[in-house]
């Protein structure tokens, strides 16, 4: 996903992707952010330029919350639009991961 902006600080990585997360979008960004992850402990999401997110990019999230965990770190979401959150609301993912709405 050549739109996303990744900057790490520390143990802070903020990604920051861009437009649809579909299957293709969300496999490039998937391996982009599995090679950003060492000595990461906190991730933050920033969704402002996002306007659509496939099951696909779902599983993402999903995948970088678990790895969060695993090594007692943390991930939010931030400025996510209400497109976005109905759809978080939908499957459940307002109970596993830390949103901000837009």
């Amino acid at each position: 996903m050549s739109g996303t902006v990744f900057e790490k600080k520390g143990a802070l990585l903020t990604v920051r992707p861009e437009g649809r997360l579909d299957t293709a979008a969300s496999l490039d960004l998937n391996e982009e952010l599995a090679a950003q992850l060492d000595g990461v402990t906190e991730i933050i999401m920033d969704f402002e330029k996002v306007e659509y997110i496939a099951s696909s990019g779902l599983r993402v999230l999903l995948t970088a919350e678990q790895k969060m965990e695993e090594c007692g770190g943390k991930m939010k979401l931030i400025h996510v639009n209400e497109y976005i959150i109905a759809i978080f609301d939908l499957v459940g993912f307002m109970d596993v991961i830390t949103v901000e709405r837009g």
